[in-house]
C-alpha cells in the first residue's frame, strides 16, 4: 500500500571526527522516503527552494517515490542544516539552521495523497503535523515523530497532536523531556497515556523499545562496526518501520515488532555512510540478508 510521509527536504553540512561533507542531501523526509521505498511505494510531500537540483528530485523518483507533493518555494532557499558529531559519533551539537522555505511551509495535499492509509509525520511543528493529518481522511495508521524544541516551545500543540494519532516516534531524551521521567519504561507508557496506542523510543546505537498497553519489549540495534554518519538513523528507522507496515498492510503486534526490527536494519545501513550514499548502493536483499543475520543474532 502506499506510504505517505511529510516532513523535510534539506541540505546538510556534516562533520564526523574523521571527516566532513558538504551540501549533501538531507532531511527527515528525505531518509524516511528513500528507507520506505525498499518496502513499498512512498508520497512524499515536503517544500524546497529555487536551488533545489533537479538530480535530487530524479534519485527520489528512481526509488518510486511520488514527489508530486513537493512544492518549490519561489524566490526562496532550501532549508540548510551545519552540525559537527563528537568523538563519540552519538552526541552531536547544532552549528547553523537555515529554515529558509520549510519556515513557509503549509502543506496542501494532492487529492490521491489524502487517501493513503499509511501516514507518517515527519519530524516537524506540530501545528503543520495537525494540519496535515486534517487533510489525511483516507489514513488508517497516523504516526508522528517530534523533536525538543516542539517539545519545549509548542508542548500545547503537541499534546494536542497526540490525542489524535496512533503511534509516536521520538528519541530517549525527547520521552524524558517530555514526561519528565528519567525511567525509560516509565516515560514510554508515560507518554502513550497522552493518547498514541504505541510509542516507540529510539536509543540509538542500544536499539529502541516499544510501549503499547499489552506489550513492552526492546529491540536492539544492528552491530556496525563502521559508523561513518549518523545523521538521518532515527528518519530511517522510521521509513524502515513504516514501509515493512504499509507493505504488510496492517500493524498487528506480530507485524509491528518485526517493523521495528526492519526499521533498525534500514538505520544501520544508513550509517555506514554519508548522507543517502549507503541506502543507494543495495537492494532489498541486501536487507533481508541482513535480517537473516539479525534473526540468528537474537536467537538463543
Amino acid at each position: 500500500m502506499p506510504l505517505l510521509v511529510v516532513g523535510s527536504v534539506a541540505f546538510d553540512n556534516v562533520q564526523t571526527p574523521t571527516a566532513a561533507r558538504e551540501n549533501v542531501l538531507g532531511g527527515s523526509a528525505s531518509y524516511f522516503s528513500y528507507a520506505a521505498s525498499y518496502f513499498t511505494p512512498v508520497r512524499l510531500v515536503s517544500v524546497v527552494g529555487e536551488d533545489w537540483p533537479q538530480e535530487y528530485t530524479d534519485l527520489l523518483a528512481s526509488r518510486n517515490i511520488d514527489t508530486a507533493g513537493l512544492q518549490v518555494l519561489p524566490g526562496a532557499k532550501t532549508f540548510r542544516w551545519t552540525g559537527k558529531y563528537l568523538d563519540n559519533m552519538n552526541d552531536r551539537e547544532t552549528l547553523d539552521v537555515q529554515l529558509n522555505a520549510f519556515e513557509q511551509f503549509d502543506p496542501v495535499l494532492p487529492e490521491n495523497f489524502t487517501r493513503c492509509q499509511f501516514l507518517f509525520l515527519a519530524n516537524g511543528s506540530p501545528v503543520i503535523q495537525m494540519k496535515v493529518l486534517e487533510q489525511c481522511t483516507g489514513a488508517t495508521l497516523r504516526v508522528a515523530d517530534t523533536m525538543d524544541l516542539y517539545i519545549n516551545n509548542m508542548r500545547d500543540e503537541l499534546l494536542a497532536l497526540l490525542k489524535r494519532i496512533d503511534g509516536l516516534v521520538l528519541n530517549d531524551s525527547e520521552a524524558k523531556l517530555l514526561t519528565g521521567e528519567e525511567n525509560l519504561v516509565r516515560a514510554g507508557h508515560k507518554v502513550r497515556e497522552m493518547g498514541p496506542r504505541f510509542v516507540v523510543i529510539k536509543k540509538g546505537e542500544h536499539g529502541a523499545m516499544f510501549f503499547s498497553k499489552h506489550e513492552t519489549y526492546v529491540m536492539p540495534a544492528y552491530p556496525t562496526e563502521n559508523v561513518v554518519d549518523p545523521t538521518g538513523a532515527g528518519d530511517s528507522f522510521g521509513g524502515g518501520m513504516m514501509g515493512y507496515l504499509a507493505e504488510q498492510g496492517d500493524f498487528e503486534p506480530k507485524t509491528l515488532k518485526k517493523a521495528m526490527a526492519y526499521g533498525t536494519l534500514a538505520a544501520s545501513f544508513t550509517v555506514e555512510a554519508f548522507s543517502l550514499d549507503r541506502l543507494r548502493e543495495i537492494e532489498r536483499e541486501d536487507i533481508d540478508r541482513r535480517m537473516e543475520e539479525y534473526q540468528r543474532m537474537l536467537s538463543f
